[in-house]
């Protein structure tokens, strides 16, 4: 969708990122301050309730931080390979005689444009 809209990849995820940030972040502190209280142990019975509690926030805690960090950079990485594999198989197999050589090459630009 990056390339549809001519942004390259930096551009792109920094934007996605900002975009789903703040719900991301409001779910993920709302349900971790619900449970606080459980995972304190406070109030009667809470005691067996207690590690769920803080298993729950743990689990909410990482799958933010993967959220918001690692499935970005692991996009990044991945369309960097996706890039170099396609041009690796260009250079063997040579452009496609029907389409011309910068309609090949035009998706996988750098930001730089070369």
């Amino acid at each position: 969708m990056a390339r549809q809209q001519g942004k390259n990849r930096r551009q792109a995820v920094m934007e996605a990122g900002t975009t789903r940030l703040r719900p991301i972040l409001m779910t993920s502190i709302s349900t971790m301050a619900g449970m606080v209280p459980i995972a304190l142990e406070l109030g009667a019975g809470s005691e067996t309730r207690s590690p769920m509690a803080i298993a729950v926030i743990g689990g909410f805690t990482t799958s933010t931080l993967l959220t918001l960090v690692v499935v970005p950079v692991f996009f990044t990485y991945l369309d960097q390979f996706q890039g170099a594999i396609a041009k690796l198989y260009r250079r063997f197999k040579g452009p496609d005689d029907s389409e011309p050589l910068h309609k090949v090459l035009e998706p996988y630009k750098t930001p730089t444009g070369k």
